[in-house]
């Protein structure tokens, strides 16, 4: 496009998987407008996974936590936060959100240009100069990046690129060291109760990899999955290092930078360990691998094969009917095929 633009926006504030699936659009417009100014609307809690990013000029932080305070507070913060984008005076503004909220957004910036996608919902579509089309069907990362097609940057490879601190590596590996390899990094939670496959069936997996392989799992997690952790560690037959609520995002991100293998459900850290190129194998119950896989691992998203199956439902009537189709004998051949390959390359090393 002929437009060159000097200060972009990307507003996508949330959730983390939805910001690992979009980092390439980031790269993609450093590469395609090298001299632009480019900022990224983000929640304050996960902003730590872009401070420092290579491609970034810098991240504008958004407090969800103003709405639980009252309305005043609420309408105050709005204001000001609306004024402050304003100021910042961009005139490319890339909304790969599409809700009411980052549709305001958009608009508060006064940006010539704003660009979201055409199935926007909450009616943000009204705040857009341009409406990008997408294919409903296909992965969230195909999404995002039609947006860099439009802008004449998506004739190029996708880039997953996040930043990880050398001294969070260097105290990771401190942590680690000594414990037997592969390094499994296990994810149990989720926060919806339809994507949180059994804890006895992350357990058997896990022992599976044990009996065969050796190896230590690492339990990652948010601090409300300490309890959910805390079953798959009692069941375990080998060594494991509960790191559940002790991993700020750097931390995290420098956990799954040095896993051999991440299993998890479809969740924040399966799809950042994605996009940091690392293998995942993962259930899927209630969404769908061709839209929400692991996007560098596109086998190692296993779907139930029960009739209503990535129905993207939060609370479901069928009950746990997808947990007992989805077993640990599904996901086994996916992680075996990784775990030989790791053996292998570490034999030959």
């Amino acid at each position: 496009m002929p437009f060159e633009p000097r200060r972009i926006a990307i507003i996508k504030p949330s959730a983390l998987g939805d910001i690992a699936h979009a980092v390439p659009v980031l790269s993609a417009l450093r590469e395609r407008f090298p001299t632009a100014n480019i900022s990224w609307v983000v929640n304050r809690s996960f902003e730590p996974l872009l401070a420092g990013h290579p491609h970034l000029t810098d991240t504008i932080a958004f407090d969800r936590g103003a709405f639980k305070r009252g309305p005043v507070e609420a309408t105050a913060y709005t204001l000001q936060f609306a004024n402050a984008l304003r100021r910042r005076r961009f005139d490319l503004v890339i909304d790969l959100q599409g809700l009411l909220r980052t549709g305001l957004m958009a608009a508060a910036t006064g940006a010539p240009l704003r660009v979201g996608f055409a199935n926007a919902r909450e009616g943000a579509t009204r705040f857009y100069t341009h409406r990008i089309p997408v294919d409903e069907s296909s992965h969230a990362v195909e999404w995002y990046w039609e947006v860099a097609k439009f802008l004449g940057a998506g004739d190029r490879p996708k880039r997953f690129v996040l930043p990880v601190r050398d001294d969070e590596l260097a105290a990771v590996d401190a942590e680690l060291a000594g414990l037997p390899r592969p390094w499994v990094s296990v994810a149990v939670g989720a926060r919806w109760l339809t994507k949180r496959w059994p804890t006895a069936h992350f357990a058997d997996l896990a022992n599976r990899m044990f009996a065969r392989f050796g190896g230590t799992v690492l339990l990652v997690g948010a601090p409300d999955d300490t309890a959910l952790s805390l079953e798959v560690s009692a069941k375990l037959h080998g060594p494991f290092r509960d790191l559940t609520g002790k991993t700020p995002l750097p931390k995290l991100v420098a956990v799954l930078s040095r896993s051999d293998v991440v299993v998890a459900n479809d969740t924040g850290p399966l799809h950042v360990a994605a996009a940091l190129g690392r293998p995942c194998v993962a259930p899927y119950t209630c969404t769908k691998a061709a839209r929400h896989g692991p996007y560098t691992s596109p086998g190692g998203g296993v779907e139930t094969a029960v009739p209503c199956g990535g129905s993207y439902v939060r609370r479901c009537p069928h009950g746990t009917v997808c947990f007992a189709d989805l077993t640990p004998d599904r996901l086994w051949p996916p992680l075996a095929t990784v775990l030989e390959t790791w053996a292998a390359r570490s034999r030959s090393a």
